[in-house]
């Protein structure tokens, strides 16, 4: 998991390697590197955070699983949806200042989520926090490029990946901690004083790098883009309660109450599809023209294409996971935060070490096996998890087999993102790293949604009434669903390594 999340946020940073020439890197600019990393890894550690704590948030808010599945997923789509497009404001309007703009709202909508005292104010709050975190990540990340240069920036990647890798890490011990000990409203006002240093030193000590600012700006891309991923979402997410066929509950938005006996989520799930094909024939039209919010031209590349499906079937995968087990810790194993953190640290843990052992297999070995061993040893891990599940589950047998999984989750996402774009011409390097960042995004997302919808299937929609066998039963499934998408994702890493294979011939 830690390996996953910080490479979604890493692998962006060559989206600009089109940038004006730095200067040496001053004195300041080491401070200024320390900032936009503290700044990136609050970022992140609310990516691990969150998930904790969710059992807590719907007992205290009488959320039910499509609530919490909203909590989880809007965050992850309004961030995709903006991810693209922010990045190329931020090159043209200076990217210390969209940095400094991105921390207010995310340090303002922190606040605005620790106070929600019903689920409407914390949806909102957690959307709200996907634009400020869109803000951030590719302003930082562009500006340690462009400031940067020869051994200075190995120096800083690897201050940079070390603050993400421990930012990861210790998000589940600190969600439980601070969940246990004082409340799960503290997950969210950790990031206020944080924030506040952030800014301060960041105004200080951040240079205000710009890079190429294109011409014009695609906003018929950015609304269909948002329209489409948005409303397959919301299909996902409320087909359990609203129907996935015939209406079973009223749908009011404001004023409005959905009238056709239809169910609004198939309706949702069309549109949304529809959307996103739009989006993508507008986005192929407008490369002649403009430079558009996502170039199509990439996927003529089969090892981008094949790696972009591995990457969204591994997110979409781990996703999943990370929805149900702390539910199923809290609900069926009776476990708090502190200790549900415990058990999901271990995953990170594994991750963490893997990665670090990831280059040096690759070496011996190629990056590409390095993936397909990774992989299998996410499904592994998960297979193993089932039959814990189903026979005597403890705390350390679920943690055993969760670090299974994190050190193939480790292995995996480490090399992944160097073979996708191992075929990709440097001049399309910055739009192919930020699509995959995008695709990540949008798999964790989609993950979420499908772990709530398989759970509300086996348990129902308000699980705080529900037995343990129902809840384990919808938990297996829900794995097993996991084990689906991680066999696609697999698949789609095969045929990269047969693709190298010919290439070598």
């Amino acid at each position: 998991m830690r390996d996953t999340l910080s490479l979604k946020y890493l692998i962006i940073w060559k989206y600009i390697m089109n940038c004006e020439e730095p200067q040496k890197p001053q004195a300041k600019d080491w401070v200024g590197l320390a900032t936009l990393a503290l700044g990136l890894g609050m970022i992140v550690l609310d990516g691990t955070i969150v998930g904790v704590a969710l059992p807590s948030i719907i007992a205290d808010l009488k959320l039910n699983l499509t609530d919490a599945q909203w909590v989880n997923s809007l965050y992850s789509v309004v961030f995709a949806a903006l991810l693209l497009s922010v990045g190329k404001v931020a090159d043209a309007r200076g990217r210390q200042r969209i940095f400094l703009l991105g921390i207010v709202i995310f340090a303002a909508t922190s606040l605005m989520a620790a106070l929600a005292n019903n689920t409407s104010a914390l949806i909102t709050a957690r959307a709200l926090q996907g634009i400020g975190g869109a803000m951030v990540l590719p302003s930082s990340l562009s500006t340690v490029n462009a400031i940067f240069r020869g051994k200075a920036r190995a120096t800083a990647f690897g201050i940079w990946g070390a603050v993400m890798s421990g930012a990861a890490a210790i998000g589940p011990l600190l969600g439980g901690w601070l969940t246990t000990s004082y409340s799960w409203r503290w997950i969210f006002i950790v990031n206020i004083p944080i924030s506040i240093i952030v800014f301060i030193f960041g105004s200080i000590f951040i240079r205000n790098t710009r890079g190429e600012a294109g011409t014009g700006f695609d906003v018929v891309g950015l609304i269909f883009s948002a329209i489409g991923f948005g409303l397959v979402i919301f299909g996902l997410i409320e087909g359990n309660s609203l129907g996935w066929w015939t209406s079973s509950a009223p749908f009011t938005l404001g004023s409005f109450t959905w009238p056709w006996e239809i169910s609004a989520a198939p309706v949702a799930l069309i549109i949304g599809a529809i959307s996103i094909i739009f989006f993508l024939a507008w986005e192929s039209l407008l490369r002649s023209t403009q430079k558009p919010l996502l170039n199509v031209s990439l996927f003529s590349i089969k090892s981008f294409s094949a790696g972009n499906v591995a990457a969204a079937m591994i997110s979409i995968g781990e996703f999943i996971l990370v929805f149900v087990t702390p539910l199923f810790l809290v609900s069926v194993l009776h476990l708090d935060a502190l200790q549900s953190g415990w058990v999901l640290a271990a995953m990170a843990f594994g991750a963490f070490f893997a990665g670090g052992m990831a280059r040096n297999i690759a070496l011996k070995l190629s990056p590409i096996k390095v993936v397909i061993i990774g992989l299998v040893l996410e499904l592994v891990g998960i297979a193993q998890t089932i039959v814990i599940l189903t026979h005597t589950p403890t705390a350390w047998k679920v943690a055993g087999t969760l670090a299974i999984y994190g050190f193939g989750l480790g292995l995996a996402s480490a090399q992944l993102t160097s073979t996708v774009l191992g075929d990709v011409p440097r001049s399309l390097s910055g739009s192919a790293s930020a699509t995959q960042s995008t695709v990540r995004q949008l798999g964790s997302a989609t993950g979420s949604a499908i772990a709530g919808s398989i759970l509300a299937h086996s348990i129902g929609v308000d699980f705080m009434h529900t037995t343990p066998d129902l809840f384990t039963t919808g938990t297996t499934n829900s794995l097993l669903a996991s084990i689906i998408f991680l066999s696609l994702g697999l698949v789609a890493t095969l045929f990269i390594a047969s693709q190298i294979k010919t290439k070598v011939k």
